[in-house]
Parts: C-alpha cells; sequence; structure tokens
C-alpha cells in the first residue's frame, strides 16, 4: 500500500532492504584503519594526517571520506593552542643571524636547527635537545639530560654528525642560548667545520622550524602529566623523533610526506640513514 501511494516498485524496496542487510566489508576495514591510526597518533591526527597515511600505505580514499569515518567513530582529534611570539630586531654582533629565515634549503645537510625544551619526568625538569636537517625537516640528533648545559647540545650535535655521515660545510643555526654561544660548542662546530648562526635576540620565527617540532611533540606525544622515570621518556622520545615524526607522521612541508619518506624520494642516491 505505500509502495502503491508514493508510485515505488515493490522490486525496488525489497532491494533496498536487502542492501540494509548487507555489511560492507570495505567500510569497516576502513573504519578500524582510521581508528588504528588515531591511536597510534596519541589522539593527534586529524582527517588530512590520517589521508596522509592511508594513502601511503596505497589506500585510495578522499578527505570528505575519512572525516565521514571519524565522525562516525566520534574521534576528534587535539590541537595545539595558538601561541604569540616576542618580536625583536637586536643581533649578537659576533654570531649573525646567516640563514635569515632562509628555510628551504636544496640538498641535505645544508643547514641544520637546534634547539632545546624541557620535559616533566621523574618529578624534576629533564632537557631536550634536537637537530633538524631543514631540507626534509628530518631529525638527525637529540640528546636526553637533566642539566640544560653545553654537552647536552653537543651529543645532539655530534650524533647528527654521525649520522650522516660527518658532512662538511653545514650551516647551523639556533636561538642565542648560553649553550650554542658556549667556548666548547663552538669548538665543535670548528672541529666539524660548520658555520654557525643565531637567531635574533628573542625572537622565536628566526628558527620556527625547531618551534614546530617541540610543539608537536608536546602537543601529540608526551603525556600532559610527564613521564613517571627519566628512562620511560627516553625511550618513548626516541621513537616519536626517530620513528614516528621521521617515517610515518605526514608532514604539511612535504606535501603530506613524513620527512625521512620525502628526503629519500628526493635524494634517491644519498644513501643516507
Amino acid at each position: 500500500m505505500v509502495c502503491s501511494a508514493f508510485d515505488v516498485v515493490r522490486s525496488c524496496y525489497y532491494a533496498h532492504r536487502l542492501r540494509r542487510c548487507r555489511v560492507d566489508a570495505r567500510r569497516v576495514a576502513l573504519r578500524s584503519q582510521v581508528n588504528q591510526l588515531f591511536n597510534q597518533s596519541r589522539g593527534s591526527a586529524g582527517s588530512r594526517s590520517i589521508l596522509g597515511m592511508l594513502r601511503e600505505d596505497g589506500v585510495s580514499i578522499g578527505r570528505f571520506r575519512v572525516r565521514r569515518l571519524m565522525r562516525e567513530l566520534g574521534l576528534v582529534s587535539k590541537q595545539p593552542g595558538s601561541h604569540a611570539y616576542k618580536q625583536a630586531t637586536v643581533e649578537r654582533p659576533d654570531i649573525p643571524n646567516r640563514l635569515n629565515r632562509e628555510f628551504t634549503p636544496e640538498k641535505p645537510n645544508q643547514v641544520w636547527c637546534g634547539d632545546i625544551t624541557y620535559i616533566w619526568a621523574q618529578g624534576r625538569w629533564h632537557y631536550l635537545a634536537a637537530v633538524l636537517d631543514l631540507h626534509a625537516r628530518r631529525v638527525i640528533g637529540w640528546a636526553f639530560s637533566p642539566k640544560p648545559d653545553a654537552e647536552l647540545v653537543i651529543k645532539a650535535l655530534d650524533m647528527a654528525y654521525e649520522q650522516r655521515g660527518k658532512p662538511q660545510q653545514v650551516l647551523f643555526h639556533s636561538d642565542q642560548g648560553s649553550q650554542y654561544a658556549s667556548r666548547l660548542f663552538r669548538q665543535r662546530l670548528w672541529r666539524y667545520r660548520m658555520e654557525q648562526s643565531m637567531s635574533r635576540r628573542g625572537n622565536c620565527w628566526d628558527n620556527s622550524p625547531m618551534e614546530r617540532l617541540f610543539r608537536s611533540l608536546k602537543s601529540e606525544w608526551i603525556p600532559a602529566t610527564g613521564y613517571v622515570t627519566a628512562s620511560e621518556a627516553q625511550r618513548d622520545i626516541s621513537h616519536y623523533l626517530m620513528h614516528r615524526y621521521n617515517w610515518i607522521r605526514p608532514h604539511q612541508f612535504n606535501d603530506g610526506l613524513p620527512p625521512a619518506v620525502a628526503e629519500e624520494k628526493l635524494n634517491p642516491l644519498s644513501g643516507m640513514g
């Protein structure tokens, strides 16, 4: 009677009922993948990031479908709020800002950036120093210590230098922290035949790629209450920097490719690990 009232063929009605009873296996699999990738990111991945990771795995899908699946699963990514940086124009006269915000070098091992941030672990502050190759925003060195001294940044630099095959003529950029201006660190740069560059005083935008790295680490990965032990912090941060950030997490600078993947595609014969 209802079919007659709406002028619908009865066979169409029964076909529609049959389709509703069937389980869409591909959709179920996609929902599972989306949920898994979201959980692996500790709730930080949005639809754009999940889309990039799915496509990297060979899944053909659009962003709107990813959004719908996330909405169905009740997944909402956590995103950091905006942060206002102070601006300044004063340079350190003996170490000028040679980089001058030229953040797009053509090849790896042309420009490295370094910085320090603080991590709460074992009931006290610990300090993380990292080194980033600006070519594809790849983390190439890091160090963790309860002391924010020159030895911390030297260890991060040493790791980067060894991992990248001891390159020459690298420009190393940082802020005007006392660790990077110390005699010990400058001597290590001289030994490695590297040129030094420093941001203008108080101007975080002069080293914004490093600020972005630490922002991602803290907003996406580090527990809000910190770590129970320093060794747990080291393991977890190492996994994020050298595995997840470099090889899995899509990076907007690389058109959605993780830094290490983008570097290998842009420089297939470089042989860098």
